[in-house]
């Protein structure tokens, strides 16, 4: 059995990764990362009264700053402009964004949060953040900006793909 085909363990896999090559290792969490990622917006998705995992990037970008013409925020929630427009159709339907055209420029509609937008994003940040910090728990902060650094490093390698590979 080569390393990358060595079964995960109970513990989602850590003990059984730790025993690989490194490389092979990071190769495995990152993928094992991805897929959770993927189900998490596929089970998000079936709720029909619950905001999806893309809408809550919109939300949470528009969190992280107050106004926004919707490409940069499509861009900020890596998105594409339509895909991002349609959603933020819905999200100013329901009350938690709200479009205003910007005082410097009359072309550009800027994109904001609603007091209602806020509270969702303060509440499911709430959700999260205890679960967020558990699981970072242990490590050290050298730790986490070594490993902040791989994942930056594999995104870049990602984004570098043309389709042709």
């Amino acid at each position: 059995m080569s390393t990358l085909e060595t079964a995960s363990g109970e513990d989602g896999g850590a003990s059984a990764t730790a025993e690989l090559d490194p490389r092979a290792a990071v190769g495995r969490a990152f993928k094992a990362a991805m897929g959770s990622v993927r189900r998490l917006r596929g089970r998000e998705t079936q709720r029909p009264d619950d905001l999806s995992y893309a809408q809550y990037s919109l939300l949470f970008g528009l969190a992280q700053q107050p106004e926004l013409p919707a490409s940069q925020l499509a861009a900020l929630a890596d998105l594409s402009p339509g895909t991002a427009t349609e959603m933020l159709d819905h999200l100013e339907a329901h009350g938690l964004v709200q479009r205003t055209r910007s005082s410097r420029d009359k072309r550009v509609v800027l994109i904001s949060l609603t007091r209602r937008g806020g509270e969702i994003v303060r509440a499911r940040r709430e959700r999260f953040e205890g679960r967020w910090e558990a699981a970072l728990a242990g490590f050290t902060d050298d730790e986490l900006r070594t490993a902040a650094a791989v994942l930056g490093r594999l995104g870049q390698l990602f984004d570098s793909f043309d389709g042709t590979e």
